[in-house]
């Protein structure tokens, strides 16, 4: 068989495939397999396909699409809209975005957002069960009902003033012969004025100092005095106390950010997702809609029916859905069911711990990363 034969029956010359032999493929416009790689994950069962994103801006070129990132196609496509608040979390989607700028969002919530939390404990006396190191951990723990916005960092050459650091007492203690008692959050008492303890001095004719020293009582300012600071929940269990046991201390809370510990992250958890996207490529009708249904665990397939008692599977709640694949899992559901994931779609989710709303963590969380760019930017100027 000669070469010119291979696959070309007729022994003519074929032309080579060309992009623009496909039907209904206009210039400036990319073939719906293409837009499919360039705009979706596509998922498998087996894998995901599709992942990377394209950012060179010449890759379609060829056939006249300019893939570069230009600033008033962002500023006309991306837009934020919020589908779930509450005081403790929020669900909002993030449109027309980058995986890139969505993971900088979720990093510094987690990591950059100041909070105040608790970093030095003074133990007078304990007698529990938990030890002095464990005790400290746990109270560090405990997320504060307080803007850190309101005080300044305390460094290593700072003094402790009402404008760094936030004082508490805890002293419980369950009197022999009563049942074994339970240490709440809630017994935590904030000191306004400061600390009470009196720190130890060689010198015993030396004036009486405490470890912190407040010109001023932060009950005073405007933003306390009807807002009194306090754990943000009052029913977290700090210890067990039994029969004559007791625990005294001051626990001192001042300003920092959750890269340097966990205890300062302002959120329990930030975490976002592709939004899923659900197709049916045929008609699925009666015994089979019934059946995809059923295998559905998050129910996302509903049934409708069309009259004349026809009845066909339609995607209901493609946003429930989780990807676990079971409606394509077997082998005659592929020709019939796509599911996909919006590259540009991201559904995020924030749960704060109480020390912020939610939206006013995402909102400071933008105001970071615009100081960010600007620090970028002036540096290369």
């Amino acid at each position: 068989m000669d070469k010119q034969d291979v696959g070309n029956e007729g022994g003519e010359e074929k032309k080579p495939f060309s992009i623009w032999d496909l039907p209904d493929v206009p210039m400036g416009k990319l073939p719906p397999h293409l837009e499919l790689q360039r705009t979706r994950v596509v998922c498998n069962p087996d894998a995901p396909i599709h992942t990377e994103n394209i950012m060179y801006s010449g890759a379609y070129a060829s056939m006249g699409v300019d893939n570069s990132l230009r600033l008033d196609h962002f500023r006309d496509n991306f837009r934020v809209e919020v589908k779930r608040l509450n005081k403790e979390d929020m669900e909002f989607d993030m449109i027309g975005i980058d995986a890139a700028i969505a993971n900088a969002f979720r990093r510094i919530l987690i990591a950059e957002l100041p909070t105040m939390a608790i970093e030095k404990v003074l133990i007078a006396n304990n007698t529990s069960v938990i030890q002095d190191e464990v005790l400290a951990h746990r109270l560090g723990l405990i997320p504060l009902n307080v803007d850190a916005r309101l005080f300044e960092y305390l460094s290593a050459n700072d003094q402790p003033n009402e404008k760094n650091t936030i004082v508490f007492k805890l002293h419980v203690r369950c009197k022999r012969g009563d049942p074994r008692m339970t240490v709440y959050s809630k017994e935590l008492k904030w000191l306004p004025k400061g600390s009470e303890f009196i720190q130890e001095s060689d010198n015993p004719n030396a004036k009486p100092v405490t470890y912190t020293s407040f010109s001023s009582s932060q009950d005073s300012m405007p933003e306390f005095s009807n807002n009194p600071i306090s754990p943000t929940e009052d029913n977290i269990i700090i210890a067990k106390l039994g029969p004559g046991q007791e625990i005294e201390l001051e626990a001192h809370a001042v300003k920092g950010i959750g890269k340097t510990h966990a205890k300062w992250s302002p959120v329990a958890t930030a975490w976002y997702r592709m939004l899923p996207e659900v197709v049916l490529l045929e008609d699925i009708e009666d015994g089979d809609a019934k059946e995809l249904k059923k295998i559905c665990p998050v129910n996302v397939f509903d049934i409708e029916d069309f009259g004349n008692g026809k009845k066909k599977a339609t995607v209901a709640r493609p946003r429930q859905c989780t990807l676990c694949r079971e409606c394509i899992r077997e082998a005659k559901w592929e020709k019939h069911v796509a599911l996909r994931r919006v590259k540009d779609h991201f559904i995020f989710t924030i749960e704060s711990t109480g020390a912020l709303p939610p939206e006013m963590l995402f909102t400071e969380a933008v105001k970071i990363l615009e100081d960010k760019c600007e620090r970028v930017i002036s540096e290369l100027s």
